[in-house]
This record gives C-alpha cells, sequence and structure tokens, in this order.
C-alpha cells in the first residue's frame, strides 16, 4: 500500500482495525518497506563505490569507508528528566552511563517484546543523541510529549523523510584492520588516544571537530565518525588520502548492509506494538504513514498471529543489554523469561551444493526457485525462514541472509531454540515463500527449496570474535 493510500487513515490504529482480520496478511503482501536496504533509491549513496566482493574483503583485509549520513533517522533527547525518561523506556542500565560513552539502547513492550533499539551517546547529564532504529526513535519521542519529564526532542529524520534537504551531522564508519593507523594519519597531532569499545574521543581533522565512536559495523577494529553536516566532504577527503597507503575503499550500500552477517548484528526487528492493549493511546497517535505502518513481512514462515513474529532480547542475542537495577516498561515480563529463555542467536552456514542448486534452477525448464540475490539475499524488511530439523520440527527462523566474500559462504542469522543451537547442529532452512510467491511486486513468481545448513556462532567469523570488542589506540 502507497503512502497516498495510507493517508485516508486517521492514525495507525485506524489502519490496523480496517485490518484487524488479516494483519500478517497486510504486512506480508501489501506494504512498502520503507527502508533504503529493502526499498532502494532512498539515499544518494551508490550501490557500490567499486564493486561490493572488494569492498567486502577491504574490512577484513585493509579498511573500509562507509558512508551512514543518509539512511538513518536521529533524535536528540536534553533537559533535566532526559535521563529519567530514557531510563524508563530502555531496558539498559544507566549506572554507568556518563560522557564519552554509548550503548545500544532497546525498548521493550509492557510484555517484555522488542519495540526497537538504536544506538545512543551521552554527551552530557541532561544531553543524549539517538541515532537510527525508526521505531525507537517513534517511542522515545511520543513518550516525551506526554509531559511526565522535563525534556526537549529534536528530531533529524533521514534523507529520505527529511524536509530539510540536509541533516544536522553527518555520519561515517570506518572498519577494518587498517582503520586506527588511518584515523591517526588523518587527525591534527597524529595522535589517537585509546578508545575502549563503545567509548568516544574527539579530535579534529582538516580542521573540522568530529567524534569517533569505537564501534565496528563489520565487528572489527573501526570507528564510527561523526560531526556537523557542512564539514562532510572535507572530512570525507582529508580521510581517503590519509587512507590511500593503507588500502582504504569506499563501500556502497550493498556492502554496507551485508556486515551484520559477519558481525551478527540483528537489526531491525519487527516492532511489537500492533497489538497490545497498553498501546492502543500510542498507535492512535502515530500516523498512519510511520514506518511502522510500511513495515514488510517476508519468507517462508507465514503465520495467522501476528505476535509469532515480535522478538525478545533474547531472540536477538542481546540479552546482556537487560539490567533490572531500574524500573522500565516490560520489565516484569522480561524478569519472568529471565527464568527460562527459549531461543538464542546463531549463525547458520549454508550448504554449497544447495546453494549451486538454486543457481541452477533458473538454467532449468519450469518454474525456477526464489532468486538468491548477492551479496545481499533477504528480500524482506524483516525476513522470516523456517528452520526445521531433518525429520521437520520447526525450531528457528533465519532472518538476515547474505553472501560473505571473506569466508565465501552464503551465511544467515538464525533465532533458534536453545535445544538445536550447539554449534554444528545440522537443520534445514526452506527458501521461498509458499505458493509461488507473495503479493510484494518485487518477489518473482518461483518455488521453494530445502537448503541443508549448519549452526555456527553469531558473530561467526573468527577474526570478528577476536577484534570485535577490542580497543582502538596508537
Amino acid at each position: 500500500m502507497d503512502v497516498g493510500a495510507l493517508e485516508n487513515f486517521s492514525s495507525l490504529e485506524a489502519l490496523l482495525q480496517s485490518r484487524k482480520a488479516d494483519l500478517v496478511d497486510y504486512f506480508y503482501n501489501d506494504t512498502v518497506a520503507p527502508h533504503v536496504k529493502a526499498t532502494p533509491g532512498l539515499t544518494p549513496v551508490p550501490v557500490e563505490r567499486s564493486n561490493w566482493a572488494e569492498e567486502q574483503k577491504a574490512w577484513r583485509n585493509a579498511a573500509v569507508l562507509f558512508d551512514q549520513s543518509h539512511h538513518m533517522p536521529e533524535l536528540f533527547v536534553r533537559g533535566p528528566g532526559a535521563m529519567a525518561l530514557l531510563s524508563s523506556l530502555g531496558v539498559n542500565t544507566f549506572a554507568n552511563f556518563v560522557p564519552g560513552r554509548a550503548k545500544q539502547f532497546i525498548a521493550c513492550n509492557p510484555q517484555g517484546q522488542v519495540i526497537g533499539e538504536s544506538l545512543m551517546y551521552c554527551h552530557g547529564p541532561e544531553d543524549f543523541e539517538l541515532v537510527s532504529g525508526m521505531p525507537m526513535i517513534n517511542w522515545v519521542e511520543y513518550n516525551a510529549g506526554l509531559g511526565k519529564h522535563d525534556v526537549q526532542v529534536l528530531r533529524d529524520n533521514n534523507t529520505a523523510r527529511n524536509p530539510n534537504g540536509k541533516r544536522i551531522k553527518f555520519r561515517f564508519g570506518m572498519d577494518g584492520p587498517n582503520a586506527v593507523k588511518i584515523l591517526a594519519d588523518a587527525v591534527e597531532g597524529g595522535h589517537v588516544p585509546e578508545i575502549p569499545f563503545f567509548h568516544t574521543a574527539t579530535f579534529r581533522i582538516a580542521g573540522c571537530d568530529v567524534m569517533a565512536l569505537r564501534h565496528g559495523m563489520a565487528g572489527h577494529r573501526g570507528v564510527e565518525i561523526s560531526g556537523r553536516y557542512e564539514d562532510m566532504e572535507t572530512v570525507r577527503g582529508a580521510l581517503l588520502a590519509a587512507g590511500e597507503k593503507h588500502g582504504l575503499k569506499q563501500g556502497g550500500t550493498l556492502a554496507y548492509f551485508t556486515t551484520v552477517g559477519e558481525s551478527g548484528w540483528m537489526a531491525s526487528p519487527f516492532p511489537a506494538i500492533f497489538t497490545s492493549p497498553e498501546l492502543k493511546p500510542y498507535r492512535e497517535h502515530l500516523p498512519a504513514t510511520t514506518w511502522e505502518g510500511s513495515a514488510q513481512l517476508g519468507g517462508s514462515f507465514v503465520s495467522g498471529d501476528i505476535e509469532d513474529y515480535y522478538v525478545t532480547p533474547w531472540d536477538l542475542g542481546v540479552e546482556a543489554r537487560i539490567k533490572f537495577d531500574h524500573d522500565f516498561v516490560g520489565r516484569a515480563a522480561l524478569e519472568a523469561m529471565a527464568a527460562e529463555p527459549t531461543r538464542t542467536r546463531r549463525t547458520l552456514v549454508w550448504d554449497n551444493a544447495d546453494v549451486s542448486n538454486i543457481f541452477s534452477s533458473m538454467l532449468e525448464p519450469g518454474l525456477a526457485v526464489k532468486q538468491l540475490r548477492l551479496p545481499y539475499a533477504s528480500y524482506a524488511y524483516q525476513q522470516y525462514d523456517t528452520v526445521k530439523t531433518p525429520d521437520g520440527k520447526i525450531v528457528g527462523y533465519s532472518t538476515w541472509a547474505g553472501y560473505s566474500a571473506n569466508e565465501s559462504k552464503v551465511l544467515s542469522l538464525v533465532m533458534i531454540d536453545r535445544a538445536h543451537a550447539e554449534i554444528g547442529t545440522e537443520l534445514v532452512l526452506t527458501w521461498g515463500e509458499p505458493n509461488g510467491g507473495s503479493r510484494k511486486a518485487h518477489v518473482e513468481r518461483h518455488r521453494q527449496a530445502d537448503v541443508r545448513v549448519t549452526v555456527g556462532k553469531a558473530p561467526y567469523p573468527e577474526a570478528v570474535q577476536q577484534m570485535k570488542h577490542a580497543a582502538v589506540t596508537t
């Protein structure tokens, strides 16, 4: 359903009520995903800067520079009540959250199911910045507007939804073993102090003030660099000049959105806001044209109950973020879940022969198997592919899927029952949608195929496991 049709509804709740009997059918068949990774053309960043395979290899062997300035919304939350507001919504502790630190901020509904997540900076005791995660940003902004906390918010939407024509900040992600060398060559003074994982430091590059966060999209010893939007091209030029002797490559969106396959980050969970009775006022507040109204389901798993697509922090592998040292929405439900969590996060390694069969089906008479696009294979904003035991018992749901040129493997991330999560377990993934495919315009008519998969660690690559949390320093 396009934006024009959505404008006919007074709110998200009105839209949902109009499809109450078939919510899954609506999100599975009739939505146009609002994110650039599922809908090309929503960002000025090119799909490839050179070619996606070399861009992937750059973060393993040298360094890659990603432009993150356009696809992520931001929300600035300031005021005496800012920390109290955020603490009341997030599962995270704020006991150790001081200026110079950042964290993955996660919020749940009263039933303990994830509404959204984002990166959050602490710039001061009354000054916070949320980056990415539109469902999270919408939820925080709504609660700020209830008047229970003394806060002010400033929203800076992603470029495709931004009426200003430019952003407040630019944001680059630089990842790979040479990233810190490049940063040291680019900063004035030539020295980068030790930056522990998810800590920040400030520098000047080419006369511009920037902030560097120790955080790598691909899971290596990377940094995320931000500053005034007006300084973007100056800083980019300085980084590229410094990186020339270190093998730095610019990355496009294709390579960028495959980083999660190696880092193990389950991005963009389906927002659990559509059924909770306590969230009805929130759904009445949101316009039908909101990001959540265009969420898009796809894959071989199809349920009649929309809540089967909701996830918990354990499903996403982020349960370590939960701290029961404060009151927050969903705390009681999460405390009950903590006693016996059901699923966890793993990587699935696809069988080479079965992958080859998917491609060879295109060269045979009749309907081919669902295309396996490379390197980004997922074809819905929220992908759910059924994962079963060899005898047919459903034990998990595969989400992101794609190809790693570094591993020479097709990988996917999976939410899997703990009883079947042991490394090396052999399972079966069903690729493709039932009944020839959904009504989504970009999904071709196809047939399904079973793919043998093996359970692996998340993050999967040994290089990522070794370097992911290491500090950067020169």
